[in-house]
């Protein structure tokens, strides 16, 4: 079963948590027990799992952007300058990420919160869901 999650930027580098929505997607596909496979479609996007704290979120921007900075010459920027992005996207995060669900739940841990990175924006993006049911395995 796969579900979209839509995902509208309003910045060119912005951090979105899509937990919920994940979450609601879960809950809508009446899985019980297997993973939640979450994947991006898009090259300048990326996904992580973190803290969405505000300065922790402040601190990957801007690290991101002392380590591939915006404009350097970049091979990529004859085409269409956003080789940044690219580069920050297959350097620092995942295109997928696998997360596990029991009773219907997302098994993150107490910080976890599932981060849906835009390097790019803004622009209309889309996340797949695809639910992976397992069979509840007995105890003992």
């Amino acid at each position: 079963m796969i579900f979209t999650i839509e995902v509208p930027t309003r910045e060119r580098f912005q951090i979105v948590d899509i937990t919920d929505e994940v979450q609601r997607k879960v809950r809508e596909g009446k899985m019980k027990h297997g993973i939640a496979l979450v994947f991006t479609k898009h090259t300048t996007t990326g996904l992580m799992i973190n803290e969405p704290e505000e300065g922790l979120l402040q601190d990957f921007k801007s690290k991101m952007k002392e380590l591939i900075p915006e404009g350097k010459g970049y091979l990529h920027d004859r085409i269409d300058s956003n080789a940044h992005s690219h580069l920050r996207a297959g350097l620092f995060l995942n295109s997928e990420l696998v997360i596990p669900v029991d009773g219907g739940k997302l098994l993150l841990g107490t910080w976890q919160r599932i981060l849906f990175v835009e390097l790019d924006g803004p622009r209309h993006r889309e996340v797949l869901v695809m639910l992976c049911p397992c069979q509840e395995l007995p105890e003992g």
